[in-house]
């Protein structure tokens, strides 16, 4: 059994000045001295990383980087990167044979593929893009990528009142996202006793899950909460309160119910809801940081991406400065990147 507990989980930094590109760089060798890569390995990964972050402090419109423990893999240090222009407009070429673009991440895009252990990416002109790779120590095995989930802080608070966490377990998936009442110090308070009460038994059904948080936020500000179990072709999911649960399919997408309240203080009876999924399709739970107007066909193929790219890509299109926000992403079936 696999387990993430995504209630502190790294955090941004703003690409806009040249003296972020040693920062992102000392964050990883950090990491990856706690993940045990080699010399060369942590060389490699340093290079990719300058690499990335330069080019966002250059070329890039709100660039950010993430660097961060991997969420799915021991001893894996992942980094993800986003920003709002220009984009690839040749995205293929660059990927097939390394040609350079004036894109934001397009320089050195074959230097980032060869030292990576593994690299997913998503852009479009005049949008962005939206880059994931992680470094593993050699001779481990390459993680599923199945699931991800990222979180930021409202405006330039340090702390954010969201949190996420999800169990693997054999073939199933099990998800728990919560939103803290407000922000800051309170409402990661109830954010991280959300995740810490799930994960002391995450094999209960969603709604007994939820029932159970929501006894165990009492004595804090309280907070929305949201269940999903994946296996096979089947969702189970409950929610309560106000949190954005979606099966996505290809251009296309479908809402799943949540009930009215507040973990912890207001909660009428809790439902489970069973939901048929196609293969290949990509759950998506999310806080109201994130608005629910996103639309799947305005990114065509990113839904077929890697979870983290998926949730990079939503955080950075649906998500305002004005609260702290959210998003956790699986994908069903086994063709994760």
């Amino acid at each position: 059994m696999g387990t993430v507990n995504g209630a502190r989980h790294g955090d941004w930094i703003r690409a806009d000045d040249p003296s972020v590109v040693g920062a992102a760089r000392r964050a990883a060798a950090e990491l990856g001295d706690d993940a045990g890569l080699d010399p060369d390995d942590a060389g490699r990964m340093a290079l990719a990383v300058s690499e990335v972050t330069s080019n966002l402090v250059k070329h890039a419109t709100d660039g950010m980087v993430l660097v961060r423990p991997h969420p799915e893999a021991e001893r894996t240090v992942e980094l993800v990167a986003i920003d709002r222009g220009p984009g690839i407009p040749d995205l293929e070429r660059v990927l097939r044979d390394g040609y350079s673009t004036s894109g934001t991440l397009g320089i050195g895009m074959s230097s980032m593929i060869r030292n990576a252990s593994g690299f997913d990416i998503y852009s479009l002109p005049g949008r962005g893009t939206v880059l994931s790779m992680h470094f593993t120590p050699r001779g481990t095995a390459a993680p599923a990528l199945r699931a991800s989930g990222l979180t930021r802080p409202i405006g330039e608070e340090t702390v954010c009142g969201d949190a996420y966490a999800f169990v693997v377990t054999g073939e199933a998936i099990t998800a728990l996202l919560c939103d803290g009442l407000g922000h800051g110090l309170g409402a990661l308070e109830a954010s991280q006793a959300a995740t810490e009460i799930f994960l002391e038994a995450p094999g209960e059904p969603p709604a007994a899950i939820v029932e159970r948080v929501h006894r165990g936020l009492a004595a804090t500000r309280g907070g929305a909460v949201a269940v999903a179990r994946i296996a096979a072709d089947t969702v189970s999911f409950c929610g309560l309160g106000n949190v954005s649960g979606w099966i996505v399919d290809g251009q296309s997408r479908h809402g799943m119910l949540s009930t009215p309240g507040i973990a912890g203080h207001q909660s009428r009876r809790l439902r489970q809801y069973e939901y048929a999924a196609p293969p290949h399709a990509v759950v998506v739970l999310h806080s109201d940081g994130l608005t629910e107007r996103w639309d799947a066909a305005a990114t065509p193929g990113l839904f077929t991406r890697s979870p983290a790219v998926v949730a990079a890509a939503l955080l950075r299109d649906a998500a305002g400065r004005r609260d702290d926000a959210c998003v956790v992403t699986v994908r069903l079936g086994d063709d994760a990147h």
